[in-house]
């Protein structure tokens, strides 16, 4: 297993990128999307990745969860090599290892919470691990909504039923893209809340990204983008730090809605 040095210890790498280039297009209308990006996600860290739009942060997670492909470089979960896979092998280790929560909740309306829940492990044919799942419901606090279906749920409960699914498999690192995106700010509170708990109290890993400096104050660890390279890092992270640091990337504007603080309290 990859591992690095922190504050004297060894710390277990889940996810790594190592001089991660992505590029679209050729010519004038070429663009560098990532350009050589390193990167370490640590097992048992809260990550958020921020930076002004068209920065790469979105790129840069879809890459490393083998959500999309990249121009060179390398990428590894543990100590699986994503761009030796071949397609079925992709699948199977982004059903097996990775946990994903996405901004539109992404439930089958046809299915009850339960059973949105356990979804991706009936779909792999592996029974859940039941004192884990009733851990994981308990958690989230829907004990009380299995039985519902998404239509029957708020937005706030629709979301933690997704977290729930990303964490029911015990997924070696979970990717969330923008996941409070659409939510009130007391919701986005609450399931920001369930991903803090999840990596302090389960172990888990989690790389987040987000426009919002509030839900950036969450994590761990905050690593900022811009123009496709990493320019910064901040660990402990306040809504007040991270917007300052925002404030002098290359084209970062604080006045515009990206970098809005509104609901910093929580």
């Amino acid at each position: 297993m990859t591992t690095t040095p922190t504050a004297g210890r060894t710390t277990a790498v889940a996810a790594r990128a190592t001089e991660l280039s992505k590029i679209y297009g050729q010519g004038e209308t070429r663009v560098v999307a990532l350009d050589r990006v390193s990167v370490d996600f640590r097992q048992a860290e809260f990550t958020a990745i921020m930076g002004p739009s068209g920065s790469g942060k979105s790129t840069l997670m879809h890459c490393v969860a083998g959500l999309d492909t990249f121009s060179s470089g390398s990428v590894r979960i543990g100590d699986t090599e994503l761009g030796s896979l071949k397609d079925k092998q992709l699948t199977k280790l982004r059903r097996d290892k990775i946990g994903f929560i996405f901004q539109a909740f992404n439930l089958l309306p046809t299915l009850t919470a339960l059973e949105n829940i356990t979804l991706p492990m009936d779909i792999a044919g592996r029974k859940p691990d039941k004192a884990w799942l009733d851990q994981v419901i308990r958690m989230v606090g829907l004990s009380g909504r299995l039985s519902h279906r998404p239509s029957q749920l708020s937005g706030g409960q629709q979301q933690r039923v997704a977290v729930a699914r990303a964490l029911a498999s015990r997924p070696d690192i979970i990717f969330g893209d923008e996941p409070t995106g659409n939510l009130d700010s007391r919701s986005g509170a609450e399931v920001l809340g369930f991903l803090r708990n999840s990596v302090r109290e389960l172990g888990q890993t989690v790389v987040m990204v987000t426009h919002d400096p509030v839900a950036a104050a969450y994590a761990d660890r905050v690593v900022f983008l811009a123009d496709g390279r990493i320019v910064d890092e901040i660990h402990g992270p306040t809504a007040d730090s991270v917007l300052d640091l925002m404030r002098n990337l290359p084209g970062g504007n604080p006045q515009t809605p990206e970098f809005d603080v509104k609901g910093r309290t929580r």
